[in-house]
């Protein structure tokens, strides 16, 4: 009998240590604020620094082709709301080393992607895209001269700048 006694001092002895064990867990929490600035940004990158025509005849070919196309990547972060624009425009007529020019606005464009519009180059900004919100869009120019008998000899340049405004 003392040996059962024995056992059931033991196991009661075990049930209040292993009790106590579980009563004696505590948990704890805490938490941490995630917080993450986003500015608006805008990049553009323009796949060609210069455009060349070749020379034709004004009867055979009245309207030159760039001898290849402008890449155009466009790059936007903004609100959803927010407008997105991109503008070309030159800083004058196309004029060669004599100072003889040819009309800024004989030179045109056609444009190929979502949203990017064909125009006539101006000394005004000329709207070359538009978006709704920001993204990632690409697309390509190729620029098209009005080729006449009238143009004096020469190699004739203008600088076309590109602008593009994400508020």
């Amino acid at each position: 009998m003392t040996k059962a006694v024995w056992s059931g001092v033991f196991t009661a002895a075990a049930v209040v240590l292993f009790a106590s064990q579980a009563n004696a867990q505590v948990t704890a929490g805490a938490t941490v604020t995630v917080s993450a600035t986003v500015n608006a940004k805008a990049k553009l990158t323009v796949g060609s620094a210069s455009v060349t025509f070749n020379d034709a005849d004004p009867d055979v070919t009245p309207l030159l082709t760039a001898t290849g196309a402008v890449s155009l990547d466009v790059k936007a972060r903004t609100g959803s709301a927010s407008n997105v624009t991109l503008t070309v425009q030159a800083d004058g007529p196309l004029t060669n080393a004599a100072s003889d020019t040819i009309a800024i606005s004989n030179l045109t464009w056609t444009a190929t992607g979502t949203n990017f519009a064909a125009g006539t180059m101006g000394t005004t900004a000329s709207s070359l895209g538009s978006w709704t919100g920001g993204g990632n869009f690409t697309g390509s120019q190729t620029y098209r001269l009005v080729n006449s008998w009238t143009y004096n000899t020469g190699t004739y340049t203008a600088i076309i700048t590109y602008t593009l405004t994400a508020p």
